[in-house]
């Protein structure tokens, strides 16, 4: 009875005054991570792109042909378009001018009835009203009716009335706005993740030219473009009038192509749009990418699964009609059919349903049914009209067919035997006694020696050593069934305990730091670029899940008497040599009595190089400390155990750097690039990047 009457009594206190009620934009405020997916570094830009799809939906309806973004100074970004600019008298509903009820308030805009937007990426008529909420300034410019009108806004709400400050030619928008660091911590725009966004936008709608300037840090450069200050900044403008074509033909820049002709339709059915153009090539991986109104539809969403419904069953009718399939032979499956294949797929409808207000994904089901419909008539009909392009694409998936029923063979073999059931740890795995996935770690370590080094150092409870021999296979070039023969590479996947392909299962992984620890010279980089390859391409959801890291080995132990200090970069050696330096001389005035001063330039420093054949450059015209001996270290098995845990495994004291894919498909390109049969690529992307190498351990 007691606690019923408490129970009641706190209930009872429970009302009207306890509901708060956010008008305005403060929803905005309050949680901005629902209108925006995050207030990180890509919330930061997702405003950028939430202005510019106003000025998309403007040219998609034909309404404008430019638009421009311009990085300023002190953080603001500025959107320019030659639309019709947004409408400036009253609106009856609010009684504000229509321009600041579209900026002001959530749910407002011209993508909700009517005839003003056919199409539109804005989802439900947030976008710049969210821009203005988490904007610690922004100001709107609109020219109409051969006038300029201005307003500025502060935090969402207007400073002042809209007002008409000029005369103007033609029509348009401009916004310019300033994050606000009060929601933004990071408010460092990133230029090239700016220039893939909007060079995205150009393909998609052809015929629009997008300019962008980086005003930010005016400097003098080959190809700068010269303001009416004579200040150079950097720019780029794009302009496709091929479209999506051009974007597969992009996309396939460095790839071996299977046929010339891109396949390409662009038919409307039903009120939605349907654009797809798709090319094979020779690489084992596929690159899908989807969009509805311009919205990268990360997630895919109706429109993909429409897709891959009609050119598999397409593929598989025709391949039985011309007898590339055999009455004996099974279907082409959705894998096969998607192996090599670039496909750019592009709706455009009214009122999308998205899931999320990040739009990653479309779920309006009649885009499956007209994608699926369009696909299937106009790809049949393209298969009849060009046999040779048929013939090598049949080619293509008939050949990955074949190697998934190897690689399913090689996968049943290792399963048959329990091993990526977790029953069978490979022998040269060292265990950590810990069963909790979440505080147990995998160091992948380099060489026999440093495996021997670190299985001593360890903490056996948590940490469970790995040690690889030489070099894996590069699975960039290798097909499934190829890579589980490598004895290397089947140890790491047992050990993971994840399985792989179509049996992957990211709830049986049995650690959840994995720790990829090679030497610090170019053997080492080489085998980490393998075995990050191999995470890429068959394990990305353990980096996307932030489960994988690279170890920072210390390049430099310095000794001085008894004090030992590491040194993990060059300049951190000069750091440690300086401050002993400072500590000897305060030492020896001391001693001396000598006022303070310039160490005279005759002292010399008795420096002992351990490990190391040359004196360091660096220290040359220094002052130099007695008593003193730097070990370089050129591998991980130069360390004793103590050595190795003080330095690279005490979570302590360690430096970890955490593997993350800020854009997988530029990622894509440069595994690409760097680990695949082409030669000429990997040449010009050496020789682009060779001046940016500071130290190269030969």
């Amino acid at each position: 009875m007691p606690e019923e009457t408490t129970k009641t009594k706190k209930e009872s206190n429970y009302g009207a005054k306890d509901i708060y009620v956010l008008e305005g934009l403060d929803p905005v405020r309050k949680r901005p991570g629902m209108y925006i997916g995050s207030t990180g570094i890509d919330g930061l830009h997702h405003l950028i792109w939430e202005v510019v799809d106003n000025s998309l939906d403007e040219a998609m309806g034909g309404y404008a042909t430019e638009i421009e973004v311009s990085l300023l100074p002190e953080g603001r970004v500025s959107v320019k378009d030659d639309g019709r600019g947004i409408p400036v008298e009253t609106h009856k509903q609010t009684g504000k001018s229509a321009l600041e009820t579209v900026m002001t308030t959530l749910h407002a805009g011209g993508k909700f009835g009517g005839e003003s937007y056919k199409v539109a990426a804005g989802l439900h008529g947030v976008g710049v009203s969210v821009v203005n909420a988490l904007s610690t300034y922004l100001k709107a410019e609109v020219c109409r009716d051969g006038a300029i009108y201005e307003q500025e806004y502060v935090r969402g709400k207007a400073k002042r009335a809209l007002k008409k400050v000029g005369k103007c030619k033609g029509t348009g928008t401009t916004v310019t706005f300033e994050p606000d660091p009060e929601i933004f911590k990071d408010r460092k725009f990133d230029w090239n993740r700016i220039l893939s966004h909007l060079r995205q936008q150009a393909y998609l709608t052809k015929g629009v030219k997008i300019t962008i300037n980086d005003k930010r840090n005016p400097v003098e450069i080959v190809g700068a473009k010269e303001n009416d200050g004579h200040v150079l900044y950097p720019t780029h403008t794009f302009y496709f009038e091929g479209g999506i074509v051009s974007y597969v033909q992009y996309l396939n820049r460095h790839e071996d192509v299977r046929h010339s002709n891109i396949f390409y339709v662009n038919k409307e059915q039903d009120n939605i749009l349907t654009e797809v153009a798709f090319q094979y090539t020779n690489d084992i991986q596929g690159h899908e990418l989807s969009f509805a109104n311009n919205v990268h539809t990360i997630e895919g969403g109706m429109h993909v699964t429409g897709f891959r419904t009609a050119i598999t069953r397409t593929l598989n009718d025709y391949a039985r009609k011309n007898n590339f399939l055999k009455e004996k032979d099974d279907n082409l499956t959705g894998e096969d059919i998607r192996e090599g294949l670039t496909v750019i797929i592009s709706v455009k409808l009214q009122e999308p349903q998205f899931e999320g207000q990040t739009k990653a994904k479309l779920g309006t089901t009649e885009a499956r049914t007209v994608v699926e419909s369009v696909v299937s008539s106009e790809l049949a009909d393209w298969l009849d009209r060009h046999p040779n392009d048929a013939k090598e694409i049949l080619g293509k998936v008939i050949l990955a067919a074949k190697a998934r029923v190897a690689a399913k063979a090689a996968r049943d073999t290792v399963i048959r035997k329990g091993a990526l059931e977790g029953f069978t740890l490979p022998g040269k795995l060292a265990d950590c006694s810990s069963k909790k996935a979440e505080e147990s770690e995998l160091f992948i370590v380099e060489g026999e020696s440093a495996g021997g080094s670190s299985k001593q150092g360890r903490d056996r409870r948590t940490q469970a050593i790995l040690p690889l021999k030489g070099k894996i296979l590069n699975v960039e070039k290798a097909r499934i069934d190829r890579m589980l023969s490598s004895q290397e590479i089947r140890s790491l996947v047992i050990a993971l305990g994840t399985a792989i392909a179509d049996e992957f299962n990211i709830d049986k992984l049995r650690y959840h730091k994995i720790v990829i620890m090679t030497d610090a010279d170019v053997d080492g980089a080489h085998i980490r670029t393998l075995l990050l390859t191999l995470f890429f391409r068959y394990f990305k959801a353990l980096i996307e899940g932030g489960y994988v890291y690279i170890a920072q080995p210390p390049l430099y132990r310095i000794q001085k008497g008894k004090e030992i200090t590491y040194a993990y970069t060059e300049k951190q050696k000069i750091q440690i040599l300086a401050r002993l330096a400072d500590a000897q001389e305060n030492k020896k005035e001391k001693t001396e009595k000598k006022a303070k001063g310039k160490r005279s330039q005759d002292e010399k420093w008795e420096v002992t190089e351990l490990g190391s054949d040359n004196n360091d450059e660096s220290l040359e015209d220094e002052t130099k400390i007695s008593g003193i001996s730097i070990q370089r270290y050129k591998g991980l098995g130069e360390m004793n155990p103590s050595q190795l845990w003080d330095t690279t495994m005490n979570p302590e004291s360690r430096m970890l750097l955490r593997v993350d894919i800020e854009d997988a498909e530029e990622a894509d390109k440069i595994f690409d690039i760097l680990m695949g049969s082409e030669v000429l690529p990997r040449k010009r992307f050496i020789e682009t990047h060779a001046k940016d190498v500071k130290n190269l351990d030969i």
